[in-house]
């Protein structure tokens, strides 16, 4: 009995180790940037990785064949496209805004 109660307190806590470290585990900025290419075709422009809403992306200014710009974030983790929107001027300003309040 001792013994069972010891092995399955063993596999419980050894696959929680195991899913953490697959969670934790980055795609990498290469991976992203092929992601992001086929969300949005055309050349990427800018790309960092950064923290939005308490979540870690990276996230890229590609600009399309009319020459406007299409911002693709990728979740840092699972490789997932968050969103793929085209920018303007207005939303740039409010995005820039908005992130200079929240570091204030």
């Amino acid at each position: 009995m001792k013994r069972t109660i010891l092995f399955l307190l063993i596999a419980v806590f050894g696959l929680g180790t195991l899913t953490a470290d697959a969670q934790t585990k980055k795609i990498g900025m290469k991976r992203a940037r092929a992601i992001a290419t086929k969300a949005a075709a055309g050349k990427i422009k800018s790309s960092e990785l950064e923290k939005e809403d308490g979540k870690w992306i990276y996230s890229f200014d590609i600009r399309n064949a009319k020459g406007t710009i299409t911002e693709v974030n990728i979740d840092v983790y699972s490789g997932r496209v968050i969103s793929a929107r085209e920018e303007n001027a207005e939303k740039e300003a409010e995005e820039k805004r908005l992130e200079k309040k929240k570091n204030q």
